[in-house]
């Protein structure tokens, strides 16, 4: 899900578009085609409704699966598919043993850690919810990043984008009511994964930005490393499922093929024509169609406080990342 910008690495989440930082970012075509500058739109609508249906379909997912197993599902499904565009290009893996101890901690803190706690999450909130904590991700981001990044200086915008996305996190938490009916166990999961992401990105910034590898390289192994670090870890936790229903088993490919290794494809490409600010406005959209998705499609219940506290945070997480106005940044310069 934020000041810096760059090529993303895979993580399944938007705000990923904004903040993840491996190879320089790629530069728009100097000149484009009017077909393709409408044709972009149709491609960012896919990506926020990929998104917006991720928290959907943890939930099928979870309905007949434990959640490691829905999370292992994802990243290999997602591995394959990126391993897959990666030999078509005759792209290669890194070799660097360094490389690959980074995007193995990469890959705990942008994918294992995350996805496993939205689906531990989703087992006792509804997916409209887990979907608005994942939109808070853009305020941990840009939260840790005045505290580790030393180029990022907090400014009055950003605190005042910080405090209103606050207030709408206790807003829609109902904090004026003792927070009655919210399971506060499953809300810290998936607000502890949406904080995941900003630190992943944070390390991935200091330990891999320049590097000489492709996105797509990068993006497979850390997958892929996410894939590895599963397998190891669901069988000690979990028990073979009794059997393969349909509808879970559907959701947990989609989840991964769409949502982990398709949707990446497309943010990549979006970002390379559109520029990476345009790109991560995809970030505002998600957590209204995981709320639509949810209500019409699980008939999950749906207070006035819910919306109304989304629509908060994403005004929070919009005026934090914003910058002030050109004329008014030489208008303080002129000052100065």
């Amino acid at each position: 899900m934020t000041s810096a910008t760059s090529t993303p690495v895979a993580s399944g989440s938007p705000a990923a578009t904004a903040t993840a930082t491996t190879t320089p970012t790629p530069q728009r075509p100097a000149a484009t085609t009017r077909p393709r500058a409408r044709g972009w739109q149709v491609r960012f609508a896919v990506l926020a409704l990929i998104w917006g249906f991720s928290f959907l379909f943890i939930k099928v997912g979870t309905q007949g699966f434990a959640p490691l197993q829905v999370t292992l599902g994802r990243v290999t499904f997602g591995a394959l598919v990126l391993l897959t565009i990666l030999v078509i290009k005759r792209e290669r893996l890194p070799r660097s043993a360094r490389t690959w101890g980074h995007l193995a901690v990469a890959a705990f803190f942008l994918n294992a850690l995350p996805f496993s706690l939205f689906a531990y999450s989703e087992l006792t909130i509804p997916s409209t919810l887990a979907g608005i904590c994942n939109a808070t991700s853009p305020l941990w981001g840009m939260a840790l990043s005045v505290v580790a990044l030393s180029e990022d200086r907090p400014t009055r915008r950003r605190v005042a984008g910080l405090g209103i996305g606050f207030l709408g996190v206790l807003t829609v938490l109902g904090a004026w009511q003792g927070f009655t009916g919210t399971d506060l166990t499953g809300t810290a999961m998936a607000l502890g994964a949406s904080l995941s992401y900003p630190i992943g990105w944070i390390y991935v910034r200091r330990t891999l930005a320049g590097s000489a590898h492709s996105h797509l390289s990068m993006s497979s192994t850390q997958l892929l490393l996410a894939t590895a670090q599963l397998a190891v870890v669901t069988p000690l936790f979990t028990t073979a499922p009794a059997g393969y229903p349909i509808l879970p088993l559907l959701s947990v490919f989609a989840l991964g093929a769409l949502g982990t290794g398709f949707a990446f494809l497309l943010q990549y490409g979006l970002v390379a024509e559109i520029g990476p600010t345009t790109a991560q406005m995809v970030t505002y959209f998600v957590p209204v169609i995981a709320t639509a998705a949810g209500v019409a499609l699980l008939n999950e219940r749906l207070s006035w406080n819910t919306p109304v506290g989304a629509l908060i945070v994403l005004a929070g997480a919009a005026l934090a990342q914003s910058k002030p106005r050109a004329s008014t940044a030489r208008r303080s310069t002129d000052t100065d």
